[in-house]
């Protein structure tokens, strides 16, 4: 790689700048392809050691020989932010994706729930989580490696089950009901509630309030507090991959706004950057055009998804409609499902060629419906309760029986039956009692998994 692109660094970020964006500072590093996979595996440069991880390097590592994707840059927001280039990365390359990280970073700062979750967690997430990982080796040396896995298997099988609109740092559930308050409605009253307890007679009952109160759907908080023999060292890894997933949230939130701000920005920085070569302008406006390029899938939305492409094109469209600051507010209100839903217009789908089809194995493709509703809604329903299907904690038995109950009418999704079973297994070691999971079955009956 060519060490001109960091003479270039300094001046991309002047015309940023100068072109609006507000960004925290970002230190820019490249690294070995090997490397960026494993940064893209883990989700971060360090971070807890897990057997899975493994498994999606192997996938990953499949993907890129068979020629299916490439990784250019990855991009961790924060204060500062950390930006890790490929080694392979070109002059033209690194000139446009430094470009596109700066987008990313002015994005990261500005839309509230970005800043939201990285107030709660940390604006240093890198280091974060090497202190997640460094404390989790220490606990491994102390209580042994398969001991550490087992809970680790648990913890990352619900790391998508947190409840985002609680707090990262809330507290327990009241441990005795509230008592109703009685209306004095009449003097009488007035002065019989005035009296002493005792005086009046009155024995002071407390009702212990059922755990949960209400279906908990952030199972690994739930967890982490009430799981009946749960050690300490147990809890903080709990914790530990709790609050990992506050800070992942947003990126999957987001990622069609984020990534399309992101490919508006370098693409528009880079037609205003007249210092750099003539050449190598021409070289990473042919790179942006790949990035942004639609990509065709398998079945379910036409040209689905490239969120360069589609949040590229919105992104246009909207400067074109109400101008920068009123694209700016969006991008600072907005999360995927307002951005989609109040956006993606029937004109831009249509010029897309955005439409529902199956195709069938012979090759023919049936359009399925072209309506605007249900296109939004086959766009977004991978995105509903970050992926995950919305499975609450509904009842503590008094022998500690945890009952968990799948809302499947509220996510329309259905359960992956032998995936739930070994996720309770893992569960059921740490929660170290019966788990009854109810969920429906393919005919909509009820249907009970159970573990052990």
């Amino acid at each position: 790689m060519s060490t001109d692109w960091r003479d270039y660094i300094r001046r991309i970020e002047e015309l940023a700048s100068r072109s609006g964006l507000a960004f925290h500072p970002v230190d820019f590093e490249a690294v070995p392809d090997s490397f960026m996979m494993e940064i893209a595996v883990y989700g971060l440069p360090v971070r807890m050691p897990h057997w899975s991880f493994g498994v999606r390097y192997i996938y990953q590592l499949i993907q890129r020989r068979m020629g299916h994707s490439r990784l250019f840059e990855v991009v961790f927001p924060g204060n500062p932010g950390h930006a890790y280039l490929a080694a392979s990365n070109g002059l033209a390359e690194n000139i446009l994706v430094t470009a596109h990280v700066l987008g990313h970073a002015d994005f990261s700062r500005n839309n509230l729930l970005f800043r939201r979750c990285q107030e709660q967690v940390s604006e240093h997430i890198v280091e974060h989580a090497a202190n997640h990982a460094r404390a989790i080796q220490q606990i491994i040396e102390t209580h042994g490696a398969q001991r550490v896995e087992t809970v680790l298997d648990a913890a990352l099988a619900l790391e998508q089950h947190i409840d985002i609109d609680q707090s990262l740092r809330r507290e327990r559930y009241p441990e005795y009901l509230e008592e109703p308050k009685v209306l004095a409605d009449d003097t009488f009253r007035k002065r019989f509630a005035a009296l002493d307890p005792i005086a009046a007679g009155a024995v002071e009952t407390k009702k212990r309030a059922p755990v949960p109160p209400h279906p908990e759907r952030d199972l690994l908080w739930f967890v982490a507090n009430y799981a009946p023999e749960m050690e300490s060292w147990e809890r903080d890894i709990f914790l530990a991959v709790r609050e990992e997933s506050f800070y992942f949230y947003p990126v999957f939130a987001t990622q069609i706004m984020n990534e399309g701000w992101a490919s508006y920005w370098h693409a528009r920085l880079l037609r205003e950057a007249d210092f750099i070569p003539q050449q190598s302008y021409l070289d990473a406006i042919k790179c942006h055009s790949d990035v942004v390029r639609p990509i065709a899938a398998d079945a379910q939305v036409s040209l689905s998804i490239n969120p360069y492409h589609l949040g590229f094109s919105m992104w246009e469209k909207i400067v074109e409609r109400d101008g920068l600051e009123g694209a700016r507010h969006i991008m600072e209100q907005d999360d995927d499902f307002a951005f989609v839903r109040n956006h993606l217009t029937r004109e831009l789908a249509d010029e897309l060629g955005l439409f529902r089809y199956s195709a069938r194995s012979d090759g023919q493709i049936k359009v399925l419906e072209p309506d605007l509703t249900a296109l939004h809604e086959a766009l977004l329903s991978p995105k509903y309760n970050f992926g995950a299907p919305v499975v609450s904690a509904h009842h503590v038995r008094t022998d500690g029986t945890l009952e968990l109950t799948h809302d499947s009418a509220t996510d329309g999704r259905g359960l992956d039956l032998e995936r739930s079973r070994k996720v309770l297994d893992y569960l059921q070691r740490v929660w170290r009692r019966p788990i009854v999971l109810t969920t429906v079955n393919q005919a909509g009956s009820t249907l009970e998994l159970t573990a052990p």
